[in-house]
């Protein structure tokens, strides 16, 4: 599967405790993060994390066109809830595209680790089927 980390500021130790903690099975997955977040997670566990722009400066958008383009099986974003963003627009265009195409969203810790287990029991093999019918339709 292919999963976007993503983590405000004052997340990121969150983020790189967690997929430290969860690497077993984040590792069998195919990893996209936003910049500094992904850097962070490459440093910290060694994982291969594909990088987009910083969050600020396009990387919400950017995973959202792999939303958009079916490209994207699950966003696990750490936000921070008591912090304002000056990339709001941004994010609440992200969670909507997650919304419009049917990709699971965790938004914090306890949501992620649900997740995680359902990995760790092929729950989300229905993903497969989504993506075979987007490719029938295409063709």
């Amino acid at each position: 599967m292919n999963i976007a980390l993503i983590a405000h500021d004052k997340m990121k130790q969150d983020m790189v405790n967690f997929t430290t903690a969860y690497q077993y099975v984040l590792s069998e997955h195919h990893l996209y993060a936003t910049g500094t977040t992904g850097s962070k997670i490459r440093k910290a566990t060694g994982m291969d994390v594909h990088l987009f722009q910083s969050g600020p400066l396009g990387g919400d958008q950017q995973i959202g066109a792999t939303i958009a383009n079916n490209e994207m099986d699950m966003v696990i974003f750490f936000r921070d809830p008591l912090t304002a963003q000056p990339h709001e627009p941004d994010i609440s265009a992200l969670m909507r595209l997650c919304d419009v195409y049917h990709i699971p969203l965790a938004t914090n810790i306890a949501a992620s680790e649900i997740f995680i287990r359902g990995l760790e029991n092929g729950d989300f093999q229905w993903r497969d089927i989504v993506k075979q019918k987007k490719g029938k339709e295409k063709a």
